[in-house]
């Protein structure tokens, strides 16, 4: 998943530090001002597109997002779309999409996979500072991204800008409270509370909507890349070691309001 520089629910926020070296190896113009450093996908995006293709086989996520919002006719923001994987989805039933990915790179990986899609568009930009007019989106998304609880307040404010009355936000990330992926999670950020995330949410006018999903892996060499660059070395290899098969039950929040 896509984790952050700061304090958050996410595996790689501890991580940071030990990996600080390859970070340094991205060079600073690839890289939008203001961006908070996501280790997985920037240092191993081919192994995040195998996570990509892992997560939620059965489309349970999907299926809420359409519940909550659905995007025929819309026009979609996609905030930190990584290589793009979820343009496709939307783009097929939306009247334009905008992907907006801090790293340069990445976002150049995500033209690439939306070139034969004419309603696609993907930017370089900062959550914090959308390339974007004012109220021009219908429906922004973030999937781990950025979005993690406090200290997200700027981005916050972003989306409040630039998506329109009448629409919607909808933000994909981590439920710790149940699910084994969820008590991997414990394990890894001990401190983490998932009432006081609530409330920071609530107290925004967002509402949950908990979904729970799986994820489904192809080979356990798959699973074993995964959870490398997800969780540090020590605690990737217990995990694993503790769970056989290829798929794990794995549980998330919908943060989402209407504008």
């Amino acid at each position: 998943m896509r984790p952050e520089g700061r304090w958050n629910p996410r595996p790689g926020v501890i991580w940071i530090s030990a990996r600080r070296r390859s970070l340094r190896s991205v060079p600073v113009a690839d890289i939008a001002p203001g961006a908070v450093p996501s280790p997985n996908i920037w240092n191993s995006p081919r192994v995040y597109e195998i996570e990509n293709r892992a997560v939620d086989p059965d489309g349970a996520i999907e299926a809420a997002l359409r519940r909550l919002r659905p995007w025929a006719g819309a026009a979609v923001l996609d905030v930190g779309c990584g290589t793009g994987f979820h343009l496709p989805l939307f783009a097929a039933e939306a009247a334009r999409v905008v992907g907006v990915e801090p790293h340069a790179r990445l976002a150049a990986a995500a033209r690439e996979r939306t070139r034969d899609l004419p309603n696609v568009t993907v930017r370089v930009g900062a959550a914090q500072a959308l390339p974007l007019p004012d109220a021009c989106v219908d429906v922004a998304h973030a999937r781990w991204a950025y979005f993690f609880g406090p200290g997200c307040e700027p981005g916050l404010a972003e989306l409040d800008r630039v998506v329109r009355r009448g629409g919607t936000i909808m933000i994909v990330d981590n439920d710790a409270a149940r699910s084994t992926f969820g008590g991997w999670f414990r394990r890894w950020l001990p401190s983490y509370d998932p009432a006081a995330v609530e409330r920071f949410w609530t107290r925004r006018g967002f509402a949950r909507e908990p979904v729970l999903m799986r994820w489904a892996f192809q080979s356990r060499e798959d699973f074993a890349a995964v959870l490398r660059i997800e969780f540090p070395p020590d605690l990737a290899g217990a995990f694993l070691a503790e769970h056989p098969g290829l798929e794990v039950d794995y549980a998330v929040n919908i943060w989402w309001k209407n504008r």
